[in-house]
């Protein structure tokens, strides 16, 4: 007959610095959350509103790809070769929205 092996050497604290890290992820996400939820009630609708959820959209949709995709882990070139398009794009959306919005009220204000 075969004996099973129990390997009994585990390590009881060997699970608690990923469990410490998911906590931390879990507080930032939350309070940058929160701080959304405070500025969409409080800052009256306008440009400095709608930059301001860009660019905590922007710091939040990091951190996660960050964290969970583990990119900062990776090589800053490849950071930056993702972080500086995005830059940009959220840059083009904002420049059209507030161009396209002169150009309304130049046509119909």
């Amino acid at each position: 007959m075969s004996e099973v092996h129990h390997i009994h050497n585990q390590d009881p604290n060997a699970g608690a610095e990923q469990r410490k890290a998911i906590w931390k992820t879990f507080w930032i996400l939350l309070i940058l959350t929160a701080l959304e939820f405070v500025i969409a009630f409080t800052v009256p609708h306008g440009v400095l509103k709608i930059s301001i959820f860009i660019v905590m959209t922007i710091v939040k949709a990091f951190y996660i790809v960050g964290e969970f995709m583990h990119l900062k882990h990776e090589a800053k070139s490849l950071i930056w070769s993702i972080l500086v398009p995005i830059i940009f794009v959220a840059w083009l959306i904002l420049a059209l929205l507030l161009e396209g919005d002169a150009i309304f009220q130049a046509i119909f204000g």
